[in-house]
């Protein structure tokens, strides 16, 4: 049962990360309008946000593993919810670019340290399905945030929009510090971690991070560029964005469940490890493939749907790919191994962040390559991972310093 209390605790602590971040993606037009960015300069404050993610993420992922998840998760939410709060007194689009860069510095742990806590907590038949509850706080952070901060916005500004979801982090804080503690076990494995370059010499490693630098970009742009479409396309005011983008992330919070549920389900049957992780990936992939057509429909809610699969398959595609890490590497290592993925995935969200925004002031809003792009991504990112590990867990292939733990 504990082990259940402190999912739930994952899941809290992702559902204020996304919120946090997700604020700004709610508010661009609001605070566009006020401070008169351009795309492009928008395209250069969400990169710098996935600049700091990227830059951090190894850094962050070694911290986790040397301080241990408690006192490391609560560092990293600690200078998040402070990074969050100096949004409120930016006034400047060098100072959003700060703002944004702190926030990414701290949010960069939440992973690392989530899915080291799973892989301390839970056997491996339910560490896909764990990782998919906890995902799916990011989904209901963006419910939370799409429907909460406009509202929030109305009545107190957008600065004190800032404010009030940045203090959601602190509530977590208390919790965190009050009932977590790691497994008796964890206590006495030795800090030092292994060097990354022995971990890189395992291919799981690159297989994990070609999944992050294809598909990351994927999420980013639903994340910072959604909201920003379906105002544009059918004449939203600020206040009706919140049943439309509460339905894409709902539908992605049920895909985050779903995907990790399903590969517990099919080991539960007998299926072996790598069989049930790859054809729940391939299932999502498949789903996400309909998104290509998102320029085809006509009409707000059959939008809002197309673009609700594409999300939810994102999302259960993710819980699994998260759950190969633990599924090739010892639990000591986890959170470095999720760190060098997450400074891939978050070079290729920089690189593409500024490219979407002069695409669109170029194109005048032509949509269509970018959800081209979003369809075909995991279905080739599958492919790259089988390439590169066939089987997934096989001892044969591991150096000797990164073992798996049986």
């Amino acid at each position: 049962m504990k082990r259940w209390v402190i999912c739930g605790l994952l899941f809290f602590a992702t559902t204020v990360n996304y919120v946090d971040r997700q604020v700004l993606g709610i508010l661009k037009t609001t605070i566009q309008h006020d401070l008169h960015w351009s795309e492009g300069d928008y395209g250069w404050i969400a990169s710098a946000f996935q600049f700091a993610y990227a830059l951090t993420m190894p850094l962050a992922g070694r911290v986790v593993d040397r301080l241990g998840t408690r006192l490391g998760y609560a560092l990293a939410v600690l200078i998040w919810s402070l990074a969050a709060m100096s949004h409120s007194v930016a006034r400047t689009w060098s100072q959003f670019v700060a703002a944004r860069f702190g926030l990414g510095l701290g949010e960069a742990a939440n992973f690392p340290a989530a899915i080291k806590t799973v892989a301390e907590w839970f056997p491996e038949k339910e560490r896909a399905f764990a990782t998919g509850i906890f995902n799916s706080g990011s989904n209901v952070g963006t419910v939370v945030a799409a429907l909460m901060v406009p509202v929030v916005a109305y009545r107190l500004g957008w600065r004190g929009a800032f404010l009030f979801t940045a203090s959601l982090d602190l509530i977590w804080l208390v919790l965190w510090l009050a009932y977590y503690r790691a497994p008796a076990a964890e206590r006495t494995v030795a800090a030092a971690g292994e060097p990354w370059a022995k971990l890189l010499a395992h291919r799981g490693a690159w297989a994990y991070i070609a999944g992050k630098f294809m598909t990351d970009p994927v999420w980013w742009f639903f994340l910072f560029w959604i909201p920003a479409f379906l105002q544009t396309s059918y004449n939203l005011p600020l206040t009706g964005l919140g049943l439309p983008l509460a339905a894409i992330y709902l539908a992605a919070d049920a895909g985050s469940i779903l995907g990790g549920w399903l590969s517990k389900g099919m080991i539960s049957r007998g299926w072996d490890l790598n069989r049930a992780r790859k054809t729940a990936m391939l299932l999502c992939a498949c789903a996400a493939t309909p998104i290509v057509l998102l320029v085809a429909v006509q009409g707000l809610w059959p939008t809002v749907a197309l673009i609700g699969l594409a999300a939810a398959a994102h999302q259960g595609f993710s819980a699994n790919l998260y759950t190969l890490v633990s599924d090739n590497f010892p639990r000591r290592t986890v959170a470095s191994v999720i760190g060098l993925g997450g400074l891939v995935g978050g070079i290729s969200g920089i690189l593409a962040a500024p490219a979407i925004g002069y695409w669109l002031d170029f194109s005048r809003g032509a949509y269509r390559p970018l959800f081209v792009f979003g369809g075909i991504a995991y279905l080739a990112a599958l492919g790259v991972i089988q390439m590169l590990v066939p089987r997934i867990g096989q001892p044969a292939q591991l150096p000797q310093a990164v073992a798996p733990f049986v």
